[in-house]
């Protein structure tokens, strides 16, 4: 085996800069080091360490625990939905300051993998909050969360991928996901996805493989979902009643609309909006309500709240033919 020596100083003067004078500590870091040192600073007070207890098969109680982003000084705090999904009706959070508050669940929303808790403090540091439709790929992004209960943890990356699709346990898919290199490990759920200004663009939701690591995105669609977790503790979404995927358009229809797919209907479910508006399978959904669907993820963004009860046009391709159906969607129940 061969011989390893170990180097605990370095031998000889002290670096020097231009003006002979040691370099400073402040004055080594890089840019690139002071960015992350300064958004760990900054975020760090505000990223919860979460300590959930479920209750298990046969009774037991297990004990897990995940992350979670302060967003309002009087106790708010954004987290992942699996993070206190099944969790009995109290969470343990505690901060870098060394308090430990007990946090009540106040909504979640499985299809999207995000829930709100509070904590029964009201001096809190809350986060900055960004808009993760401006990031763009390459660009310098920090993960703080409490990997294996390690609190406070901090790593660097970049964003690899934006508009990832990710499959939630619910068994729809969050879009616009975003993928980082960023260490992400278990315990991180639920923690922030910063950028390099310490806003935070991305809540860690899971880890795909090493060096792969995916956050839902912070944006219009999040602070929606969120207020309604705040507000109402749900977020309320439309339903047909439909199961689908994209299809190309014929060609006639393809250069009449201005695109090339749309969606192909595949089954719909009985009793459902769409089957009392006479969709059938093999259908081509082309839009709702005016608006442009080319793929399954264009249906689900307009599945919005103000869609419940509302009487709305669908646009379909039935045997090469365009034919207008009515439709009034039902509020989906999870």
């Amino acid at each position: 085996m061969r011989k390893l020596t170990f180097i605990d100083a370095v031998v000889g003067p002290p670096r020097q800069d231009g003006d002979g004078e040691p370099l400073s500590d402040d004055r080594a870091l890089d840019a690139y080091s002071r960015t992350v040192s300064s958004v760990a600073e900054l975020l760090s007070p505000s990223v919860a360490n979460l300590r959930v207890s479920r209750r298990a098969r046969g009774g037991r109680v297990v004990d897990g625990g995940g992350s979670g982003v302060v967003i309002t000084p009087d106790g708010f705090i954004l987290t992942s939905a699996h993070v206190v999904d099944q969790a009995r009706r109290f969470v343990h959070a505690s901060f870098v300051d060394g308090r430990e508050e007990s946090a009540e669940v106040i909504g979640m929303d499985l299809l999207s993998d995000l829930a709100v808790i509070r904590a029964s403090a009201r001096d809190l540091v809350a986060a900055e909050l960004g808009d993760a439709d401006r990031l763009r790929v390459g660009q310098l992004v920090v993960a703080i969360g409490n990997p294996y209960g390690f609190t406070s943890s901090v790593t660097a990356g970049v964003v690899s991928a934006l508009g990832r699709s990710l499959p939630t346990r619910a068994g729809r898919v969050v879009d616009n996901v975003i993928q980082t290199d960023a260490a992400l490990n278990p315990g991180n759920s639920g923690g922030a996805l910063a950028d390099g200004r310490g806003r935070v663009v991305g809540v860690n939701t899971a880890v795909a493989g090493v060096g792969l690591g995916l956050a839902v995105p912070v944006n219009a669609v999040t602070r929606q979902i969120v207020g309604a977790l705040m507000r109402d503790g749900r977020f309320r979404r439309a339903y047909i009643g439909i199961g689908g995927g994209p299809r190309p358009l014929p060609p006639r229809i393809a250069e009449r609309l201005g695109r090339r797919t749309g969606v192909e209907v595949v089954d719909v479910a009985t009793s459902s909006p769409a089957a009392r508006a006479g969709i059938r399978p093999e259908d081509l959904l082309v839009a709702l309500g005016g608006t442009p669907v080319t793929g399954v993820g264009d249906l689900q963004r307009l599945m919005t709240e103000e869609l419940i009860g509302t009487p709305v046009d669908v646009l379909v391709v039935r045997e090469g033919r365009e034919q207008v159906l009515h439709l009034v969607p039902d509020e989906l129940v999870v």
